[in-house]
């Protein structure tokens, strides 16, 4: 277990891609830290299959990302992965959700960096793996909130990169398409409304049409990405956006 000894902070970890994560980067014996909602049984009975911790903090503020961090304490490998999707036209768009997006999905992520880069920087070693999106890379119509804090998030990453390119410390981002998990299957009403199409032709039409495969990333697949990232044989991956997402920016 490669990992052993490194300590791995994965937001957004309760359930979906980040769980899928976790579970990946603590079979090659990482210590996991977990943030994010559910209920809390559910919780528990996570913490206690990865013999993790688990920290309650509302990232789409500043304060919560600050103690998120200062819970954690010295983070070696950092995944944010939280994040949060509204679709509507952008005449409809509601501010207040814009501003909620960018804050969870972007500025989450560059204030958990600042925080952990110091200790990377001492320590030699540090991953900082961003879960971006398609959307990092082109776009879809009703989603301008959370293209425009995806296309952010790849930027962030790239200059991360080059700031820690000999600390011994890389950054990458993973971009899946469309991946089964709660974050799209609550968006499906809403692009329904928007679009007005059945939930089948929001599947069909909407999510795995731009997708050739025609298949959903599995959770699994990007946790796999996340452990090799973290592999000595990465250690000259940095900077990258790795699309994960059946071909669809092969288009």
């Amino acid at each position: 277990m490669f990992l052993a000894g490194k300590r791995a902070l994965i937001t957004g970890s309760t359930s979906g891609i980040g769980l899928a994560v976790a579970r990946a980067l603590k079979a090659e014996g990482a210590e996991v830290v977990l943030s994010g909602f559910g209920e809390p049984d559910a919780i528990a009975a996570l913490c206690a299959e990865l013999g993790a911790i688990h920290i309650d903090a509302d990232l789409s503020e500043r304060s919560g990302v600050e103690a998120l961090m200062a819970g954690a304490g010295a983070i070696d490998i950092l995944v944010n992965n939280a994040g949060m999707q509204h679709v509507a036209p952008i005449e409809d768009f509601p501010v207040d959700k814009w501003d909620k997006i960018i804050a969870l999905n972007l500025t989450a992520a560059f204030d958990s960096c600042r925080l952990a880069v110091p200790h990377m920087k001492a320590a030699g070693w540090g991953r900082i793996i961003n879960v971006a999106s398609a959307h990092s890379t082109t776009a879809s119509p009703f989603k301008s909130a959370y293209v425009s804090a995806k296309h952010g998030l790849a930027g962030l990453t790239k200059t991360l990169a080059l700031e820690l390119a000999t600390a011994g410390t890389t950054a990458n981002c993973i971009s899946p398409g469309y991946v089964w998990t709660p974050l799209v299957q609550n968006q499906i009403p809403d692009t329904m409304k928007a679009r007005g199409m059945t939930r089948e032709q929001v599947i069909e039409q909407v999510m795995l049409v731009r997708q050739p495969t025609k298949s959903f990333v599995q959770p699994e697949d990007i946790g796999a990405m996340a452990v090799f990232l973290c592999r000595k044989e990465a250690a000259n991956i940095t900077g990258s956006n790795i699309s994960m997402d059946g071909g669809w920016t092969a288009e």
